[in-house]
């Protein structure tokens, strides 16, 4: 099993980042490179990136990222130079409690619009982040709860594979 504490500290970094902008944000993609092979393409960063250790991870966000409405089918259009170790995507939904998920319209719309209306819906924020070894992890911050930070190396299964899919080779 890999050490995923340094991605965990990445991703926590990010987690912090995209909470500074408060919610309702659209999904956010980033490449994590090591600081090391960040401060070597980019000089100039030196001394504004923290140096904690040359294996830590720097989130770069992905400015030109925007999700489309199928998740999966764009992050299957993504591949990803030799210098990047890893990436991660910040990302809201709305979730229902178990007990309704029999009320749930077939229509994935009609299911979207079912959850973002109805009286117990639950907002939560997801960083998850995968690096090119098969290491992933995943951050949750509720809007009800946010003093908690949940955390799970599985916590966004298909999320984790999506992202771990953008490292496939190209041929």
């Amino acid at each position: 099993m890999a050490d995923s504490s340094r991605l965990i500290a990445c991703l926590m970094d990010v987690e912090r980042h995209v909470s500074s902008a408060g919610w309702d944000q659209p999904a956010r993609l980033f490449a994590l490179v090591t600081t090391g092979t960040l401060l070597e393409v980019e000089p100039q960063l030196r001394g504004r990136v923290p140096e904690t250790a040359p294996d830590a991870l720097t989130a770069i966000e992905q400015d030109e990222f925007h999700a489309t409405d199928n998740l999966f089918e764009r992050l299957h259009t993504i591949f990803w130079p030799d210098t990047v170790e890893g990436c991660a995507i910040a990302l809201e939904r709305a979730f229902l409690p178990p007990k309704f998920e029999a009320d749930l319209p077939e229509d994935p719309d009609a299911a979207a619009e079912f959850v973002a209306k109805h009286p117990e819906k639950t907002d939560v924020r997801v960083v998850v982040g995968v690096l090119r070894d098969g290491t992933k992890h995943g951050l949750a911050r509720l809007v009800s709860d946010p003093d908690d930070l949940l955390g799970a190396e599985d916590l966004v299964p298909g999320l984790a594979e999506g992202l771990l899919d953008t490292f496939r080779s190209e041929d």
